[in-house]
C-alpha cells in the first residue's frame, strides 16, 4: 500500500490490522530477515511529502516530519535550529543509511542505540500520533519508556521540538572509528531562560536516561550571569568533573559494578567512565 497522504495511511492502518508503516526500512528489514517482525502487510509512507519536511509553528516549536531522513537534519538550515539533533544525525551511520533512515523511524523502533533519541529526550520533545478521527501529543519520554506507548492502528506523524536557541550538544562513543552503534552518548542542554541544564544518556539502558538530580545539581554550580575572560559561561572545574561522575553513577549504579575486575561487571566499569567523559565533555563544550 502507498497512501499520498496521512488521512489515506491511517485509513489503511485501521482496515489492515497488524499492517506496520514503513520509510527507510533500515530497522524495520533487519527485524524481518532475523524473523523477529512478522507483518501482515506493509503501508510505505514513501510519497507523503508533508511528513519529508519540518516547520517553524508559533510559540517557539519546531515541528518534524516523522519522514525528516537523517541526511536532512544534517543540512546546516536544519543544523542551525536544532545543533544536537544534526550532530546525532549525523553520526546514525553511513551515508546509505543516514540518506534513508528517518526520525520516526528512530522513535518507532525505539532501540536503545538510536542516536536521536537522547537528544529528543533531552529537548522534552513530544510526538503527534495520528489514527482514523482523531490525533494525540504525547511526551517522547513516555512512548519511549512504554508509559504511553504507539497503540495499533496510530501512525507518528510529526515530532515537536521546543526551541532553546541555547547552546546543545550530542557525543557519542562507538568503540571504534567511522559510523557504528553507540555504546554510549550524551545528549545535553542549556536552558538559560530557565536556568536549567537537561541531559539524557542513550545507549546503557533501554530507553535514554535523564539523571534529574545531577541536572539540579549542576545547574545551581554554574554562574549564570558571569563570563570568563575566554566568553564561556563560568563553573568551577572541580564541579563539571563532578558533574560527569554524578551523571555517570546514576545511569549505571554501584551494584552493575560489583565484583569489577572480569566478566559483565568490567564492562559495567568501562561504561561508567565512558559515560562521566561523554558527561563532563558535553557540559563544558555547551558552555563555551
Amino acid at each position: 500500500m502507498l497512501p499520498a497522504s496521512v488521512d489515506e495511511a491511517v485509513e489503511a492502518l485501521a482496515a489492515t490490522p497488524g499492517a506496520v508503516p514503513v520509510a527507510g526500512a533500515t530497522d524495520l528489514m533487519e527485524a524481518v530477515n532475523a524473523g523477529r517482525l512478522r507483518p501482515a502487510a506493509l503501508i510505505g509512507l514513501g510519497r507523503i511529502t508533508e511528513l519529508r519536511g519540518w516547520r517553524y509553528e508559533d510559540g517557539g516549536t519546531a515541528v518534524l516530519g516523522a519522514g525528516l531522513t537523517h541526511a536532512r537534519m544534517d543540512r546546516p538550515d536544519f543544523a542551525a535550529l536544532i545543533p544536537a539533533l544534526a550532530d546525532a544525525a549525523r553520526t546514525a551511520g553511513p551515508p546509505q543509511v543516514r540518506n534513508v533512515g528517518t526520525l520516526g523511524g528512530n522513535l518507532a523502533t525505539a532501540a536503545a542505540t538510536g542516536d536521536t533519541l537522547p537528544v529528543l529526550a533531552a529537548l522534552e520533545a513530544t510526538a503527534t500520533l495520528a489514527r482514523a478521527g482523531s490525533t494525540r501529543e504525547v511526551p517522547v519520554s513516555h512512548l519511549l519508556t512504554g508509559l504511553d506507548p504507539l497503540r495499533p492502528g496510530e501512525l507518528l506523524t510529526w515530532v515537536r521540538v521546543p526551541l532553546l536557541h541555547a547552546p546543545q550538544v550530542f557525543l557519542k562513543s562507538t568503540g571504534r572509528s567511522g559510523p557504528a552503534r553507540a555504546t554510549a552518548s550524551v545528549a545535553l542542554v542549556l536552558d538559560p531562560a530557565r536556568r536549567a541544564v537537561r541531559c539524557a544518556v542513550g545507549a546503557v539502558a533501554p530507553v535514554p536516561l535523564r539523571p534529574l538530580e545531577a541536572e539540579a545539581w549542576v545547574a545551581g554550580c554554574i554562574d549564570w550571569d558571569a563570563r570568563g575572560e575566554d566568553g564561556a559561561t563560568t563553573i568551577d572545574p572541580a564541579a563539571l568533573a563532578a558533574f560527569g561522575e554524578y551523571v555517570a553513577g546514576a545511569c549505571i549504579p554501584d551494584g552493575a559494578l560489583e565484583g569489577a575486575g572480569e566478566g559483565p561487571s568490567a564492562t559495567a566499569v568501562r561504561l561508567r567512565r565512558t559515560v562521566a567523559v561523554l558527561a563532563r565533555r558535553a557540559l563544558g563544550r555547551a558552555l563555551k
